[in-house]
């Protein structure tokens, strides 16, 4: 896929941080160096619920791959060369922070067998994408009350303060309705608005799923006029239109 992705002008290569997509990908760049492609890799790490941010090395890839690659794809298409690219791509994965929530766990698509159980009325804040857990089980909440949780996790994670711009997006999980998904959204939107923080870019939906996990991803993004004019820009993709 790198060699068709080479167009003489190198390649970025995006890795989730997870335990199996590290070992390929690590993999992948010895034989990249050995064919003399120049590849850049950037790891996404940004799950809060599993490690704290200075160890991110231990922190799990979510849903904010999926913007990274629309404004990595942007810079590009605007002639940066790949070290630009590259580092608009690292400076937005450095600014950015996800944690999920789950009520009912994935099915596996081969045995139909539970991944993860939750027993009815909890659920799991810190599930991982492939229904790991990290933040622990409690009672079910209502939308605001769990919107609430969560966001508080990301903003002290990334420290931000009043008078900053954040991008957030809610990613279903494969089992909640897009209603379900708004609602959630909506209580972001005010919490940030009582903060004094203000929501300048957003995406709602089934963005990266997990299977038929009942639940969603919240996920929060510094930005600056930079990020935000290519987080902007046209695109159209069989996955992805703006």
């Amino acid at each position: 896929a790198i060699k068709m992705a080479d167009k003489g002008h190198g390649v970025l290569f995006v890795v989730l941080n997870h335990a199996g997509d590290m070992l390929t990908g690590n993999l992948t760049m010895k034989q990249v160096k050995k064919l003399g492609i120049n590849v850049v890799k950037v790891v996404t790490q940004e799950d809060v619920a599993n490690a704290p941010r200075e160890n991110a090395d231990d922190r799990r890839g979510l849903v904010g791959c999926v913007p990274l690659y629309k404004i990595a794809g942007a810079a590009a298409a605007a002639g940066k060369s790949l070290e630009e690219v590259a580092a608009i791509a690292q400076k937005f994965a450095d600014n950015m922070a996800t944690i999920a929530v789950a009520t009912k766990g994935a099915t596996h698509p081969a045995t139909g067998m539970e991944i993860a159980h939750i027993a009815e009325g909890t659920m799991e804040v810190g599930m991982g994408q492939h229904g790991e857990g990290g933040g622990g089980t409690q009672p079910m909440k209502s939308a605001d009350e769990t919107a609430a949780i969560m966001m508080d996790a990301l903003l002290k994670d990334l420290d931000v303060k009043a008078g900053e711009k954040l991008m957030v997006v809610i990613n279903g999980s494969g089992a909640t309705t897009l209603m379900e998904q708004l609602i959630v959204f909506r209580a972001c939107h005010k919490l940030l608005a009582e903060k004094g923080i203000e929501v300048v870019a957003s995406a709602v939906g089934e963005i990266l799923t997990v299977q038929e996990t009942a639940g969603f991803q919240m996920f929060i993004a510094r930005m600056d006029d930079e990020l935000l004019g290519y987080w902007n820009s046209p695109c159209r993709t069989p996955y992805y239109r703006n």
